[in-house]
Formats: structure tokens, sequence, C-alpha cells
């Protein structure tokens, strides 16, 4: 550590007088704020300029306060009415088919067989369920937060209501509506037995509808939250405004 001595001034001396202490606080104040203002407004443009160039490859939604605001929030389109009576009529058959093509083309891949117990996450009033009965998969099952029974059972997918590897297969179309998106993988691990495979449809080239609580802008996003899984495809797909379609297999356990 440096001392600093300071000599006595002769009376004398014929210099001007020493500037007096406050003066020299006050003027050395005012050269570190400056320079704090300076330092502090470089990093925030910098920091702008970083976040803008290379966004995250899964961002949540800023606004929701809750998990109650985020659970009122998907409610409200869940339970709408307007939107359930054209779910069960006019969407019905339509989106029953085109599930089943896609699940049929899962089972040529060898993803899923007629034997298999399979779960569809967010599954609404049960489209999916019924197309996977319908091609043959009678063990199927949706969960929701709205129950409609006697497809769709009452469940948060951040919690799932079922045990441990209960299931061979999982299926969803609505991981953007996920506020947890580590939960919502994380529970998938857990219920889907080793060997298992889950398929999610998803969006990467446009942001999700009002509902949706994150918004993905690569694959990665998705496929880095699944630890205990190899990806095993990747294609796009034309799912009812999802654009792709992502097919992780969980890894069997080391004996």
């Amino acid at each position: 550590m440096h001392e600093f001595i300071i000599k006595p001034v002769c009376a004398m001396t014929t210099t001007k007088p020493p500037v007096k202490p406050f003066r020299l606080l006050l003027s050395l104040f005012l050269f570190l704020t400056a320079a704090l203002l300076l330092s502090r407004s470089t990093l925030t443009r910098h920091f702008s300029t970083s976040s803008s160039e290379s966004p995250s490859l899964l961002k949540i939604r800023p606004g929701l306060h809750s998990y109650d605001d985020y659970l009122k929030l998907q409610l409200n389109k869940t339970l709408n009415p307007r939107l359930r009576r054209i779910w069960t009529t006019r969407d019905w058959n339509r989106k029953v088919s085109v599930f089943s093509r896609f699940f049929s083309e899962l089972r040529e891949a060898g993803f899923l067989s007629n034997t298999s117990r399979a779960l569809c996450i967010g599954a609404r009033v049960g489209q999916e369920v019924a197309a996977l009965r319908a091609i043959g998969i009678d063990d199927s099952i949706g969960m929701d937060l709205v129950p409609s029974p006697p497809l769709v059972v009452q469940g948060d997918f951040h919690s799932q209501p079922f045990a441990g590897a209960s299931f061979d297969f999982e299926f969803s179309n609505v991981f953007d509506h996920a506020l947890y998106p580590e939960r919502f993988s994380g529970e998938i691990e857990r219920t889907l037995r080793p060997g298992g495979v889950c398929v999610l449809h998803v969006t990467v080239t446009r942001r999700g509808d009002r509902y949706s609580a994150n918004d993905l802008y690569a694959v990665e996003g998705v496929t880095s939250l699944f630890k205990g899984f190899d990806v095993a495809r990747v294609r796009k797909v034309d799912g009812f405004g999802l654009d792709t379609e992502i097919v992780l297999r969980k890894k069997k356990r080391r004996r």
C-alpha cells in the first residue's frame, strides 16, 4: 500500500495556495460519477446489441406475475364455449384424420406400436386420443387442465398425475404453452419408460398465439431440455400452425 505524505506549506511561499479539501473531494466525486455513467452507458449498449443479435433459443414471455395468472390465461382458451363447440364439431373429423396420418407414419417408422401405452399431453377434447385409438392403439389417454371424459383426464403437464415409467409413447403439440419448460420435459422423462418415445410438434418459424407462454427460436431450445434422451428424428410437418416434429427416445438404463 502506498503512503501519501502531505508536506506542510511554507507561509512565505509564492506559489498558489493548495485547493481546499472540500473542493478537491467535490472534483474527485464529479470525475468518478462521470466515469461510472459513461461505463454504464457503454455496457448497456453492448448488452442490448448482443441480446438482439444472438437471441436465446427459448424465451419465456413476460407479463405473467404468478402461476395463477398463467392458469387463468390457459383456462380462458380451454373453457371458451365457442372454441369447445368448434373442437367437438366441425374441427373433429379433420383433426382426427390428420393426427391419424401422423401417428400411422410414426408407427411405420418404429416409434409407436399397437401395444404401446400412449399419452397425449394438452389434449383438450381428445382428438389426438381418438386418432390413436382409430389406428389400433387402444391403450391411449389424454391429459389437460380441463378433463373431457372418456378421452381426456385432468392434469397439469408441469406435474403429471401419473406414476413414473407409465407410458411407452407421449405426444404433445402444446410445448409453447409451458411456463416452465424444464418441468414439462422433466415430467415426460419421469413418466416415460426407458426406450420410450416422445414426439413434440412445435413452431420455430413463427410466434405462437397469445396463449403461448414461451417462444422457440431453434430446435435445440427443446432438445437441450431432454438430457436423458437421444434425438431420433427432426422433420418439417404441417400440423395446424406447427412446422416441426421432434422425435426423442429415452435412453435405456445401463446395467
